[in-house]
């Protein structure tokens, strides 16, 4: 059974339509990477899946539960945790203090902060250092460590590489296979269409709200994944 699934989702920023009936399954162990440059509506997407933005129409499915109607509160416990975009932590409290904000109203299962500790080498001996004395990719990493003490079945990452060096991302991305072996689910948000292509089990491409492209990296061209990036010519095909 997947653990996602979105159909026909659309939402709405005031008067303008930022998604038009995106569609789209995630399993245990995948990562659908949805890539599309800036108001595509990635963000938006992640968003009204998560519950922050509520959608004009469509359904969102969580282990086949119907949450498109629940609060973001009672998704986390369902198993639906997000990193957003820019990190979002509480830059006054410690590391493990942040930590420990991703475990309240959480599912259960195997994450912890040692777990996560281990997960990320450094961690565990600035566990004591603010947030705010953190550098970006330090921040980024204690944002997945938090997302991952709710121990979610299904992550939503937004955005993971926005502003970091790109060794920091490669880092970062490194760490994303023992993840998945745990059996999680990656929807994932990114600019990088390289790094996207490195990681994604599947590929979706968004351009004015609309998917442009959807199927398995090695389905598709460098062109074709260009040529729906920028809208240079529509190509309805899944791979």
């Amino acid at each position: 059974m997947m653990l996602l699934e979105v159909r026909g989702l659309s939402a709405d920023h005031g008067q303008l339509r930022a998604l038009h009936g995106v569609s789209l399954t995630v399993g245990p162990g995948e990562v659908h990477a949805i890539i599309g440059a800036n108001g595509a509506g990635k963000s938006t997407l992640l968003r009204a899946i998560a519950g922050l933005h509520p959608p004009a129409s469509g359904t969102v499915m969580l282990g086949g539960i119907d949450i498109t109607r629940e609060p973001p509160e009672r998704r986390v416990p369902r198993g639906l945790a997000m990193v957003p975009e820019g990190r979002r932590l509480f830059p006054s409290l410690t590391v493990r203090e942040n930590l420990l904000v991703g475990a309240y109203g959480s599912g259960t299962g195997g994450w912890t902060i040692e777990r996560v500790y281990d997960l990320f080498g450094w961690m565990r001996e600035r566990g004591s250092r603010r947030a705010a004395q953190l550098s970006g990719g330090e921040q980024q990493a204690v944002a997945i460590g938090r997302a991952l003490m709710a121990n979610p079945r299904v992550l939503l990452l937004d955005e993971l590489s926005l502003g970091l060096a790109p060794a920091v991302v490669t880092t970062i991305y490194a760490l994303l296979p023992a993840v998945l072996d745990a059996g999680v689910a990656i929807l994932l948000v990114e600019q990088d269409v390289s790094q996207a292509l490195r990681v994604a089990t599947r590929l979706q491409c968004l351009l004015e709200g609309r998917t442009t492209l959807e199927g398995r990296p090695a389905g598709f061209t460098r062109q074709q994944i260009e040529s729906a990036y920028f809208g240079l010519a529509r190509d309805d095909r899944s791979g």
